[in-house]
């Protein structure tokens, strides 16, 4: 169970009070559970590690960073703060509300996040019994779906029906050796039509099968995906990235982007870096996935568009060793942060575009600079990434200056700051009216070509386009 509470692999627990006669419980679960944060209301808890003002959006944010939340207070005011966010069963972190003595303890969400097992170890601190209502769990004295360390179920999507049908009274039998399945109370018959199987062969499930992968080093061949996870939105990241995320045994990248992609079951490993170690970070994965596991790598938007794809694709390309060699490797694209504000707006990229990174961390400003011209002059849309930053202040409005020189000032610009995410924010402006104090290191700017039109839409705001055709090019009406 201490594997269960690890902080880089469930995230750390978020245990939030309205007051302060929920303080000693709090301390009570944090001592229990050896990590954590308090949150309290700012108005009556003063002696919370993170005070709040808004419990709604706390709870919400929380929720969306997969950290696993316990709630001292009502059931109800926690399921209506989260009731807009609940959409993906599969990937919502364990939810509880604990009662302010610490008498009820009751799983809400997330019993495929390890939710039930939370509850059990809280409600033992507390000398009580958790209020946990799986029914399959509670009849079969096993959670099929959140199997534990060693163990990956392949094909999760199938479990509901799998489970229903056990509930139904159907029979199951085993194929393979797995004790926790073994011990528990299902009902086993050689000639059942369900089968739950346990391999070491990566394959695909058959019909009316549970699949269980179990590690076995050097027995199989490990697989190692670089993936985009698009902008930030849930329901903007591709299902096939989804699916590669459930069956990671080890999940690498930046921090910020792990915790997006996330959460993850206990048994899945989380390698967090700063942003700067790519090439480290994408050694480690092959180092991983040569012994046969199944990794994943993380990147926001597209894994090749100033991401992970290169770093991945460059380690193995230095490399001699055969088992790297070996590893099963894809690389899943995701939706970039221009196209995603692109498609906000309009059609900015409509035409030929391009897209530049302004950060000279990686090549020289003198680069940079003559492929902003070159691109000006050939009267392309671009769309700029890592625009500006406190260590390159300047650097936005040099750019500006030299697309100036091939651009009208009533050329439209539009600006997509942390688009699919909580805070977004899309406006359009033009390239004589834009100034670097709009625009911060998480923008994307898109400057249109000299044939990108803008105009007003009926409810507010305004469309943004490039036409298809370009001068001469133009259709006949």
């Amino acid at each position: 169970m201490e594997r269960l509470m690890r902080g880089e692999e469930m995230g750390r627990p978020a245990i939030v009070i309205l007051g302060e006669n929920s303080l000693e419980t709090a301390r009570h679960i944090l001592l229990t559970l050896g990590d954590g944060d308090i949150y309290g209301l700012d108005t009556r808890v003063k002696r919370a590690d993170i005070p709040f003002s808004d419990f709604g959006g706390t709870l919400r944010e929380l929720y969306e960073a997969g950290r696993p939340i316990i709630a001292i207070c009502a059931a109800g005011i926690v399921i209506r703060a989260l009731a807009r966010s609940l959409e993906n069963k599969r990937a919502e972190p364990p939810v509880l509300v604990v009662a302010e003595d610490g008498s009820a303890v009751v799983p809400l969400l997330g019993t495929l996040g390890g939710a039930n097992d939370l509850a059990r170890r809280i409600a033992a601190a507390f000398n009580v019994a958790p209020a946990i209502t799986t029914t399959g769990e509670l009849r079969f004295g096993v959670n099929l779906l959140h199997p534990p360390v060693g163990y990956t179920l392949l094909n999760p999507e199938a479990g509901k029906k799998f489970i229903s049908d056990l509930l139904a009274g159907e029979k199951v039998k085993l194929a393979g050796d797995a004790p926790w399945i073994s011990n528990a109370r299902l009902p086993l018959d050689p000639d059942a039509r369900l089968t739950i199987t346990i391999t070491s062969e990566h394959r695909e499930p058959e019909a009316d099968e549970l699949l269980y992968l179990t590690p076995a080093r050097g027995a199989r061949r490990g697989r190692l995906a670089v993936v985009g996870l698009g902008p930030g939105d849930p329901a903007l990241m591709a299902p096939a990235v989804a699916q590669e995320l459930q069956h990671a045994e080890d999940i690498l990248g930046y921090e910020t982007y792990v915790r997006m992609a996330g959460p993850f079951r206990p048994d899945q490993i989380q390698h967090m870096t700063d942003n700067r170690e790519e090439m480290q970070r994408a050694r480690h994965a092959f180092a991983l996935a040569a012994t046969g596991r199944s990794v994943a790598m993380v990147s926001s938007g597209d894994p090749g568009i100033f991401a992970m794809a290169a770093a991945v694709l460059e380690a193995l390309h230095e490399s001699d060793d055969p088992a790297w060699h070996k590893v099963e490797l894809t690389i899943l694209p995701g939706i970039s942060a221009a196209m995603a504000a692109a498609a906000r707006i309009g059609a900015p990229l409509g035409h030929d575009f391009c897209i530049l990174s302004l950060s000279d961390n990686l090549k020289p400003w003198t680069v940079i600079e003559q492929r902003l011209d070159h691109a000006a002059r050939a009267d392309l849309a671009m769309a700029f990434y890592n625009p500006i930053s406190k260590a390159r202040p300047w650097q936005l409005a040099q750019a500006l200056d030299i697309v100036r020189q091939h651009r009208e000032p009533q050329t439209p610009v539009v600006l997509g700051r942390d688009v699919g995410r909580p805070g977004e924010k899309v406006s359009v402006t033009s390239l004589g009216e834009l100034t670097p104090d709009q625009v911060d290191m998480r923008t994307v700017v898109i400057i249109g070509s000299s044939t990108t039109q803008r105009f007003s839409k009926s409810g507010g705001g305004e469309w943004v386009y490039t036409p298809r055709w370009y001068g001469e090019g133009r259709p006949s009406s």
